[in-house]
């Protein structure tokens, strides 16, 4: 599908497109502080309850190049709108399930509007942002799962107090179709003309598939993904099993989800300035692996003021953690290969990026459950750590920007 790189006068439609994220961000991350409550009256396990949290996830996991094909023949745009009405049913269904397994294909049907929204988000803001402005947006993209964390977290954790998580679903479920409406508005239509055929939208796909560097920066992803999500997906529960009541839970991991946003649209302003891609990424997957480290590894309940000081270091993970999303986001337009797919360059990339995130919370839960306490948490988050800087590594040493300013104002995107 080609479409224009930036459409004059669609200036202000990536921040459109950035709250439809933040709308289907909010789905994934209504979960963790409802889990006391649907592990009680749904009778969920803790692997279970991992596998609620990952799931939405799968459909990303397994789709996203299925996706790139359908907004190669469709459009971006229809595949963005199609997405918040999956969300919106998928939550609303939910909301009246009895038992696991009709919460879980719920949740089945809300990954697969997420996926579609996120695969089609960076190419909706690389044809609607400004070139000046355009490390700006894919700053803010890289934080709508932290700006959702945080809101997700903490009005969830308060609105909990009050509701029941039916309610909850129900409201959410209102919130996935409320950008909808101002993405008819103000995101320019598809091109009339942008299809040319399955075959050829398979032949873009296929040459993106066979080049080597969506691959890479899709693996580094993960690698980011997996640990963050096992340590974030789980915190509420982490400190309701450390003895913390009421609504702490939810607003703490709400700061630490905020912290992640504010990691990321930090970075983009640094990423004006040139920075190679590894002088941001190791030395965040380096700090992400210290701080968890610090986090789980130490018994921080005879230190005194101990959870004051662990909370520090997860929030010290989650900022830095958000430099490598921000970073590898603003790559994506230089690694289509000539004659590939831009959607199928983010839905390879997305495909690893939730697979990371189905298989973390997944695994922490495991490990919890085998270990007896989320102490060993950090044998996943470093493990992660050293393999994806050693993966960035491969990316290149040049400065983002570079590439990106080739990509940005070159005129047909893929």
């Amino acid at each position: 599908m080609a479409s224009k790189s930036y459409a004059a006068g669609t200036g202000g439609s990536w921040i459109v497109v950035v709250a439809a994220g933040v709308a289907a961000g909010l789905q994934v991350w209504k979960v963790p502080p409802a889990l006391p409550y649907l592990r009680h009256e749904l009778s969920l396990s803790l692997v279970q309850a991992g596998t609620l949290l990952g799931v939405v996830q799968l459909a990303g996991m397994l789709g996203g190049l299925a996706v790139s094909l359908l907004a190669e023949l469709i459009g971006e745009r229809r595949c963005l709108s199609g997405g918040l009405v999956l969300l919106f049913l998928g939550s609303a269904s939910g909301g009246f399930a009895g038992s696991a397994a009709p919460l879980l294909a719920s949740r089945a049907m809300e990954g697969a509007g997420f996926i579609l929204v996120a695969v089609t988000g960076p190419g909706l803001i690389r044809r609607t942002a400004p070139p000046g402005r355009f490390t700006t947006a894919m700053g803010f993209w890289g934080a709508y799962q932290g700006i959702s964390t945080s809101v997700g977290l903490v009005v969830g954790a308060l609105a909990l107090q009050v509701v029941s998580w039916r309610v909850w679903w129900w409201g959410m479920a209102v919130v996935a179709l409320a950008p909808l409406p101002w993405v008819l508005a103000r995101v320019p239509r598809d091109d009339a003309g942008g299809a040319r055929g399955a075959a050829a939208a398979l032949a873009r796909i296929g040459r993106t598939v066979r080049a080597p560097a969506p691959w890479t920066t899709g693996l580094v992803f993960a690698c980011y993904t997996l640990p963050w999500m096992a340590v974030v997906g789980f915190l509420p529960t982490v400190y309701r099993d450390g003895g913390m009541t009421g609504s702490w839970p939810g607003v703490l991991s709400a700061v630490v989800g905020a912290v992640n946003a504010v990691g990321s649209i930090g970075t983009a302003a640094l990423l004006k300035r040139g920075l190679a891609v590894r002088a941001v990424v190791v030395p965040a997957f380096a700090l992400m692996a210290s701080t968890s480290l610090l986090a789980f590894a130490v018994d921080w309940h005879r230190v005194p003021a101990g959870t004051a000081w662990q909370f520090l270091c997860v929030v010290a993970f989650s900022l830095t953690g958000g430099a490598i999303p921000a970073t590898l986001l603003r790559l994506i337009g230089g690694l289509t290969p000539t004659g590939g797919s831009a959607p199928a360059t983010m839905g390879l990339i997305q495909q690893l990026f939730n697979a990371g995130s189905f298989v973390g919370p997944t695994v922490a839960a495991w490990l919890a459950t085998r270990t007896g306490g989320w102490h060993s948490t950090w044998w996943i988050t470093c493990g992660c750590a050293v393999f994806g800087a050693v993966l960035s590594l491969g990316l290149g040493d040049g400065g983002a920007s570079s590439r990106l300013s080739k990509s940005a104002t070159a005129g047909a995107v893929r």
